[in-house]
């Protein structure tokens, strides 16, 4: 089964790609946001079972 950590950082890549396919500015912004949420929740619970969240860090980083 999948931890919550892992599905977090899936969640906050498929955002992040669906922000770079985005046509409008409006799906972009909400697609980031997405992505930004997802991977803050990824750092929460790396943080909350006590894992180093450097390497979640770096593979959120979320461009625009």
């Amino acid at each position: 089964m999948e931890s919550n950590q892992r599905y977090y950082l899936r969640r906050a890549a498929e955002e992040r790609t669906a922000a770079h396919r985005s046509v409008t500015p409006q799906a972009r912004e909400w697609h980031s946001k997405l992505a930004q949420d997802f991977a803050q929740r990824a750092i929460e619970c790396g943080a909350a079972t006590n894992s180093v969240a450097s390497p979640v860090a770096n593979a959120i980083t979320v461009g625009a």
